[in-house]
């Protein structure tokens, strides 16, 4: 099996390399599906900056290949995007050289309407060439292309990432006034268009320097050997040295491309019938089309040696095999994932109830391999180039995480924490990362305890109960007091009864 990068992407082999980053084929592990992964490969500040803007970059277009999420593990990054498996337009004028012109009119108008929707969110590619235009493996039936790589594309108003004596693209697609150190427009995007059209008419590299010049000192020229003349009229507005004499607008393009399409020539019987295959080859042993395969059963010999992605040599598409090679299932059965599988009904052997599945700690990436000469170009550069580094930055190899270990509460099974009277019970979601933990007395039967020690019920004392006491007796004022005070209110009493009959008579 191949690295697993941040617990989702599988890199698998690699497939391409740009200006920045190498390409690689990757198992999407949520997503259930192959994507390609751009992997970076420098960490510098101008690199990162330059890939931020690439992955931010949302553009939802059939004939647009953008980021479609991104993902960071320690000192790498990477975006992922379709896969994309029928090469570029230099795959195809490799395989059959000059393309026939209606299927050059079919690559340009979805081409048009690729960059239609990029300029339509206010972003200049800055580097349409054939080696960034991917199609399909559609066969022989109708193309669909793909325009990709916005690693030097930025939006209109954005900030320059380069000097003012620099410019940044790649050499050969660059329109004239980006020579001239103009601002990135939108007209440059169809200059470009203009050139890769050319090459697909006539199987090579079109010379832009002469086509300028030959544009400036002797007008439009007559069409070339080989391109019907309607179809040259729409190039022709494409390649004008001068931006205001250009096509403003890919919509505009793609409309003069629509009617000069139906004034071209029916095609003939004996014309070449392009195939657009698969250039990617097949995956390796350990894959199948619906992911990772399960390991090897333990009675086939592949099962003493390792597990099934040890069972067999991966080979590089790049260099053994014919990339068009079709891919063929070499178990001869369905694949089945060994995340969601379950194990097959019948007896169980004792190999495979008591022996556990070898555990390997997973390797490396391989380094990729230098893509052929067709895709040499897919990078871009800084005319002049900067001065050179002295040596590119090292990358740390990754520490093994270290095993985990079962956690322990802060106290003893016996101990209850004094109680804190909060307004709401606190968070105990990132228990495992606090430094420290406060818990309530009244909650602590329900907080996660240590594995394999049984919970115990702190033991609260009960009250005890008060003792049973007889009334005691009211204590009164001694007799040599209360027979004094009894006589002395007696006395008081017939005097008075003395007085009020003295009164009556």
């Amino acid at each position: 099996m191949g690295e697993v990068f941040a617990g989702r992407y599988e890199l698998i082999d690699p497939i391409g390399r740009g200006g920045v980053g190498a390409v690689w084929r990757a198992w999407d592990h949520r997503r259930r599906r192959y994507v390609a992964a751009k992997v970076l490969q420098q960490s510098d500040a101008h690199t990162l900056l330059r890939f931020v803007r690439e992955q931010a970059l949302r553009i939802d277009h059939p004939h647009v290949l953008a980021p479609a999420s991104w993902a960071a593990d320690d000192d790498k990054v990477l975006f992922t995007m379709d896969l994309v498996s029928g090469g570029s337009l230099a795959h195809v004028i490799g395989d059959y050289g000059p393309l026939p012109p209606r299927f050059v009119c079919t690559l340009l108008d979805q081409l048009l309407a690729g960059l239609a929707a990029v300029h339509a969110e206010g972003v200049v590619h800055r580097d349409i060439k054939p080696a960034n235009i991917l199609l399909e493996a559609t066969g022989t039936g109708r193309p669909h292309l793909r325009l990709s790589d916005f690693g030097i594309s930025m939006r209109k108003g954005e900030p320059r990432l380069t000097e003012t004596n620099y410019v940044v693209g790649t050499p050969g697609y660059f329109a004239p006034e980006q020579m001239m150190g103009a601002e990135p427009d939108f007209p440059a995007d169809l200059f470009a268009v203009g050139l890769v059209a050319l090459y697909l008419m006539q199987g090579q590299k079109p010379d832009a320097k002469a086509l300028v010049e030959h544009f400036t000192a002797h007008g439009t020229p007559g069409a070339p050997q080989g391109i019907p003349e309607p179809l040259w009229q729409v190039l022709a507005g494409l390649l004008q040295p001068d931006p205001d004499a250009r096509f403003r607008t890919a919509t505009g393009a793609r409309k003069a491309l629509t009617t000069a399409v139906e004034l071209l020539p029916e095609p003939d019987i004996d014309d070449e019938i392009v195939e657009v295959f698969d250039q990617i080859g097949p995956l390796p042993s350990a894959f199948g089309p619906a992911g990772p395969v399960s390991p090897a059963s333990p009675a086939s010999p592949a099962s003493t040696v390792g597990p099934a992605s040890t069972a067999g040599p991966v080979t590089d598409p790049r260099t053994g095999g014919h990339p068009s090679a079709p891919y063929t299932e070499a178990s001869g059965g369905p694949y089945t994932d060994p995340r969601t599988a379950q194990p097959p009904a019948g007896p169980a052997t004792a190999s495979s109830s008591l022996t556990p599945p070898p555990s390997t700690a997973p390797s490396p990436p391989p380094t990729p391999a230098p893509g052929p000469a067709s895709m040499s170009e897919t990078g871009s550069f800084h005319l002049p180039p900067p001065p050179s580094r002295d040596h590119a930055p090292q990358q740390a190899p990754q520490a093994q995480p270290a095993p985990q270990q079962a956690y322990v509460p802060p106290y003893p099974a016996q101990h209850i924490p004094p109680h804190h009277d909060y307004a709401t019970p606190p968070d105990l979601s990132q228990a495992e990362t606090a430094a420290v933990r406060h818990e309530q007395g009244h909650t602590r039967p329900y907080t996660a305890q240590s594995p394999g020690v049984p919970f115990q019920q702190p033991a609260v004392p009960h009250p005890r109960a008060p003792a049973h006491r007889a009334p005691a007796k009211r204590v009164g004022p001694p007799p040599k007091v209360t027979v004094p005070v009894l006589l002395l209110a007696l006395a008081c009493f017939a005097v008075g009864i003395w007085a009020l009959t003295q009164i009556q008579s």
